[in-house]
């Protein structure tokens, strides 16, 4: 199996170190951009603006400036448009129109370069809106976020196998172990998906302190993105971005001994 990289800007996504992405969870413009100004300051290869955590989220003008001026923060730096709904451990709950309106705008921008799409939780014909937004020149992940259980290691493949059936050009699942046998469950799963089906970028992770070796372990298990905290973290488990690259090298270097 011949797995695709992904190009965004200056970034090659799917080969060499797993890429750290660091979270803008303001509830303020002013926060947000404060954020995106301390993320350049830290070895981020790519930064998420988790927008439901921005209280004019549901203003899609303000929304659309907002990015834009992350943007000229950011400068070539990757940008990640998340809005994850509340059913998938996001701030706030919204309609499925209502979603689809925001990461349209978003997409729209011209300034965001990926959408995070919730491949199983909304009403919405995920493939076709997929397709939309690719349409308007941004790459999607398509994702799944459990933070109940870590389902069953097939359960975890058959679900990053329908994310790349949908269109998505990166398939990513994040689970929340209730054991250390969990934690090995969504490693073994990353690999065999890996190995056997994937064609895209795979971004998986164990939630938690417990499954915080997840998160360091990528370039071995397959998983292409690891995300690193900054000002607050927007997963339980986030390792600070700074100590998360020490790791990422150490593993990098101890592969390559």
């Amino acid at each position: 199996m011949i797995m695709q990289t992904v190009k965004i800007r200056n970034l090659m996504i799917g080969e060499g170190l797993p890429k750290i992405c660091v979270p803008i969870t303001g509830t303020t413009e002013k926060e947000i951009l404060n954020e995106a100004v301390l993320i350049r300051t830290l070895p981020a290869d790519l930064a998420e603006w988790r927008a439901d955590w921005y209280e004019e989220a549901s203003d899609l003008n303000q929304v659309t400036k907002t990015a834009g001026k992350l943007r000229e923060i950011l400068g070539e730096l990757p940008l990640l448009f998340t809005f994850r709904t509340k059913a998938e451990g996001g701030r706030l709950a919204i309609t499925s129109e209502a979603y689809e309106r925001l990461n349209l705008a978003a997409a729209k921008s011209g300034v965001v370069d990926l959408v995070d799409v919730e491949a199983f939780s909304t009403d919405l014909a995920v493939d076709t809106f997929i397709h939309k937004l690719q349409k308007e020149n941004v790459k999607v992940i398509a994702s799944n976020h459990d933070f109940e259980k870590t389902p069953p290691k097939d359960e975890i493949v058959r679900r990053l196998c329908t994310m790349q059936e949908l269109g998505a050009d990166i398939a990513k699942i994040a689970v929340m172990p209730q054991t250390k046998e969990d934690v090995l469950t969504l490693i073994s799963a990353t690999l065999k998906m890996q190995t056997n089906y994937a064609r895209c970028p795979l971004v998986t992770m164990s939630m938690s302190g417990m499954g915080a070796v997840s998160r360091i372990i990528g370039e071995f298990s397959g998983s292409a993105i690891t995300f690193g905290a900054a000002a607050k973290a927007s997963a339980p488990g986030q390792i600070e971005a700074c100590e998360l690259a020490q790791l990422r090298k150490a593993v990098h270097n101890s592969l390559r001994a």
